[in-house]
């Protein structure tokens, strides 16, 4: 074996211990496991829920109309209806909204806000209020709203937009475990 062989398997080896001892103390100092289980959440801090459901009927939905259009508000839920969603009796905003939705939601409903945001192609408002309690995501439609987006369509939004994260100031609630796991 020549020189240059013997110090190529030299400095290989280097670097596969160094690699080694580079993935076992990164391990060891690893601190995520305790904030992904709301460990080291300061007192007082709104448990976010921030996990995709995986069923439309798990969000509960309060559709509001922000426009002068008579019965949008009811022909939205009726829609959301008929994708599976749980709807409360549609009403009327206090207030006229000018784009295309806004999507009001506390801790309880962070991933579930996110859901329904792909219904509107990511051109909706998400508005987060950490002292809103439920899980009902409430929506006040705009003077922008044409339709809902299709199954296809729901499904791009929702890889263009991606997991849900965090509201500032809140922490991951941790996931409850479902009876399948045991």
């Amino acid at each position: 074996m020549s020189f240059a062989r013997v110090r190529a398997l030299v400095v290989v080896g280097v670097l596969a211990v160094a690699a080694i001892v580079f993935v076992i103390v990164a391990l060891v100092r690893d601190k995520q496991a305790d904030i992904a289980n709301g460990a080291n959440c300061p007192d007082g801090a709104p448990l976010a829920d921030v996990r995709l459901p995986d069923d439309p009927a798990e969000v509960t939905l309060k559709v509001l109309n922000g426009t002068n259009t008579a019965g949008l508000a009811d022909s939205v839920s009726t829609e959301f209806k008929n994708r599976r969603f749980t709807v409360q009796e549609p009403g009327k905003s206090k207030t006229k909204y000018k784009g295309v939705a806004e999507i009001r939601y506390g801790p309880d409903a962070v991933g579930k806000a996110q859901l329904v945001q792909a219904y509107f192609l990511a051109q909706s408002k998400l508005v987060y209020s950490a002292k809103r309690k439920g899980e009902v995501v409430e929506i006040v439609i705009g003077n922008q709203f044409q339709s809902l987006a299709t199954t296809t369509e729901v499904n791009q939004s929702l890889v263009e937009i991606g997991e849900p994260t965090l509201p500032p100031g809140a922490c991951v609630k941790p996931a409850a475990k479902k009876p399948e796991d045991g």
